[in-house]
């Protein structure tokens, strides 16, 4: 059996070309936003079946953001999303629990496209998998959200299930 590697090889991967730097700068994206670490990245390829990311020579141009546990793709055009390994849950996870998020009011924000977080210099996420939406937000103090999710998070930000409750009854002892 082969296995996929779990996280890609980064190098094969070029910066931005002018003409992506220059439509996302036109979109109001800061230039700080593509430059900071991890920097934006360009892949040729494709998003397979299973949601994950297929690279291919000559596929259409996605932009690439590493995170911790996976990488995230992202084609403009089409506005589709994939992931290397289907680990993600969310571009820009890992300011879910830095306490600097929520330090002196301040909320997670989420995002509806990777543009807008862009805009935003990478302020918040932008969740990928809504299935783990519960698990991954409860423990945030304060959540600011794109308007256009509102009832998604809210569907999302319950417990996937809860166990049946039984009441146990006290029984009298007989005299």
């Amino acid at each position: 059996m082969i296995f996929a590697p779990s996280y890609p090889d980064l190098g094969g991967y070029n910066r931005p070309s002018q003409q992506h730097v220059d439509w996302l700068l036109g979109c109001g994206v800061p230039l700080k936003a593509l430059t900071r670490p991890p920097m934006v990245l360009i892949a040729h390829g494709f998003k397979a079946d299973d949601g994950c990311f297929e690279d291919d020579a000559d596929g259409e141009p996605w932009l690439v953001f590493p995170e911790v546990a996976d990488c995230i793709f992202w084609q403009p055009r089409s506005g589709a999303m994939a992931s290397w390994n289907n680990r993600a849950f969310a571009l820009g996870e890992d300011i879910v629990h830095a306490a600097a998020t929520y330090s002196f009011g301040g909320c997670l924000n989420v995002f509806a496209d990777p543009l807008d977080w862009l805009r935003a210099n990478r302020d918040g996420v932008v969740i990928l998998n809504w299935n783990l939406t519960y698990d991954r937000l409860r423990d945030c103090p304060r959540i600011a959200i794109d308007e256009t999710l509102v009832n998604k998070l809210e569907r999302h930000l319950k417990p996937p299930r809860v166990p049946e409750i039984f009441v146990l009854r006290q029984q009298e002892a007989a005299e």
